[in-house]
Parts: structure tokens; C-alpha cells; sequence
């Protein structure tokens, strides 16, 4: 099968696009013959030189997928099931979904619902599932309908998806980015206004600023999470799921103690199978009212993966990059 393989050895790194033999890992692996792939920031720093993501010198790319089973032994998934494919190991540590056909184990594999094709899923891919994952935790800590909820890193793969998420399910998305000339775009995703990402909060010099935000969904993490937190509305929580700006998290015990504010960690790599399901049937139930392919920055076969890898690492991209294995 053709794939998209990036190694490492001896410090030298090569991305080329070749045959390889797709090869079961484990007894239990499902095999899924991939239609469309999608391109997330951890692709592009598996990727990179002395990449301290990737945990293997070689391996196939691509952290997620789409397509329908040829083979499984699990009777939850059974052949011909359209599938998502996402997370554990994937494209980190074993091949992945930058390929024509990806064995995977069942765990990370779940039914798409009726209203999602497979490519649509790889629209949403990693970074949809991600945006609606924080959704669901927002509203599981109690966050009403209508209110205004900041996402931040807003034309980024989980920031855009979630600002139509959001505002497909009736809450109304402030969208927070660097890029201010895509204002129209992100309007017309359903955002009700557009800031700067030094808008967050006012007041830098106090402890806590005003209480802004019912809740937020953040991309960035760093000093942006920082100004978040001090701008939560009382019992309000972000759902934190990246770090393009920093690791590092300086703030102070205030927002969390005198105005109950909670930091709610967002992971889609382990989720459980319970979650996965939920998250993919929420997924379905709004898949109606989201214009997907206004989400998709480009698509590409695998020879064009280099350079969207770049444009996704560079921040450059606008919505998903989409990979079809097929060639054209």
C-alpha cells in the first residue's frame, strides 16, 4: 500500500511517500481501508527533527482516519462499518492513518453515525472531536444555553470547529485569534464577535479581571490560559486542550478559590470508548447544521503532506487540511 513514512536515524530525518506492508500489531487489530486522513498539529511534530513526540526512529504518519472495516473479530464493529479512527498509539508510536489501509486495535475505533460521511469525520478528525469533547465537559460543569463562550486560536483546527459547534448547538461563540483579517470567515462560522488575542482580559495588572466569560474552549494554553482564568465568570470553567503558546502555566490560586472557577484538562488520545461514542453521536446530532466542507483549508494527497505540514506547524492553515491516500 502506498503511505506517507517519516524516519529518523542518525539524526538524519526523511518524509517520503512509498510502499509499505500494512501489519497488524496485536491479535485483536481491526484493519479499515482509509478514504480520507486529516492533518493535526501533533502530525506535525511527529514530523519534525528530534521530534520528542514521535516514539518510534519510523513509522507511517497520521494520528487519525476514516473508512470502512475489512476486518475485524470484534462484534461491536463488524466488516463494512464506516469508522473513525483516533488516538492511543496511532501515528506516534505505530503506523498511522497517512496510508492507504491502517490497522488499528478496536478501542480506538468508533462507528460514525448515518449523518457523517467518512470524509465529513476527517473534516471533524482529531481536532473536531477534540473542539466537541470540550463542548460536552462545559456543559456537563453547567454552562446554559445562549451564553457567550471565548474560543481561542479560532481559525485553528479545534478553534474553528469549535466556534460552529458552538454555535450550532446555541450558545454564542467569541472568537479570539491572532489573524484578524479572517474576521469575515469566522463570522460567518457563527462567531457573534471577533477579539485580538490580547483582548481576553483587561486589567493585566490586578489579580483577577472582570468576570467575562460563561466559558471558553482554549487552543493556546500559556499566558492566554492565564488571562482566562482571571476573567471567568463566577463558576465558570475553560476547557483547556492545547499549548501552541507555552506548556508553562503561571497564574494564581484567586480565580479557583473565590470564584469557584474550574481548569478543565481535555484529552482525545485515551478517551474511553464511552466518551468516543458520545462524543461522535453529539457529533452527529448537529452534523446537519454545520457547513463542513467551510471548515476545510485544503486537500491533499500524500505527496503534499510536507509542505501542510509546515503550513500547520507555521500556524498558516485556516479550518482542516484533508488527505486522501488515494491516488489521483
Amino acid at each position: 500500500m502506498r503511505a506517507f513514512v517519516v524516519s529518523e536515524i542518525d539524526d538524519v530525518l526523511s518524509t517520503e511517500v512509498r510502499d509499505v506492508e500494512a501489519v497488524a500489531t496485536d491479535i485483536g487489530d481491526v484493519l479499515v481501508a482509509v478514504d480520507f486522513s486529516g492533518v493535526n498539529f501533533k502530525d506535525a511534530m511527529v514530523a519534525a527533527p528530534k521530534s520528542r513526540v514521535r516514539r518510534v526512529p519510523s513509522l507511517v504518519g497520521g494520528v487519525d482516519a476514516a473508512g470502512t472495516l475489512m476486518h475485524s473479530t470484534n462484534p461491536s464493529l463488524p466488516v463494512g462499518t464506516r469508522v473513525a479512527v483516533h488516538g492511543g498509539p496511532l501515528g506516534v508510536a505505530r503506523d498511522g492513518g497517512f496510508a492507504e489501509f491502517i490497522y488499528s486495535p478496536a478501542r480506538y475505533v468508533t462507528a460514525l453515525p448515518a449523518s457523517i460521511p467518512t470524509r465529513v469525520a476527517m473534516v471533524v478528525g482529531t481536532a473536531g472531536f477534540t473542539a466537541m469533547e470540550s463542548l460536552l465537559a462545559l456543559e456537563d460543569r453547567g454552562l446554559e444555553r445562549g451564553s457567550e463562550v471565548l474560543v481561542t486560536g479560532a481559525t485553528g483546527g479545534v478553534g474553528s470547529q469549535a466556534v460552529a459547534f458552538l454555535a450550532a448547538s446555541g450558545y454564542r461563540p467569541v472568537a479570539s485569534t491572532g489573524s484578524p483579517q479572517e474576521t469575515p470567515w469566522l463570522m460567518d462560522r457563527g462567531a457573534v464577535r471577533v477579539i485580538g488575542r490580547d483582548d481576553v482580559a483587561e486589567s493585566p495588572g490586578r489579580v483577577l479581571a472582570s468576570e467575562t466569560w460563561a466559558g471558553a474552549i482554549d487552543c493556546v494554553g500559556g499566558e492566554t490560559l492565564a488571562q482566562i482564568l482571571r476573567s471567568l465568570r463566577y463558576g465558570a470553567a475553560v476547557a483547556a486542550s492545547g499549548l501552541v503558546a507555552s506548556a508553562e502555566l503561571a497564574t494564581t490560586v484567586y480565580p479557583f478559590i473565590t470564584r469557584s472557577v474550574a481548569l478543565l484538562g481535555i484529552d482525545s488520545v485515551e478517551a474511553s470508548t464511552v466518551t468516543r461514542e458520545r462524543v461522535w453521536s453529539a457529533l452527529g446530532a448537529i452534523a446537519d447544521d454545520v457547513d463542513f466542507e467551510a471548515l476545510v483549508d485544503r486537500e491533499v494527497q500524500l505527496e503534499g503532506l510536507p509542505s501542510a505540514l509546515r503550513d500547520v506547524r507555521d500556524g498558516l492553515t485556516r479550518g482542516r487540511i484533508l488527505v486522501n491516500p488515494t491516488p489521483g
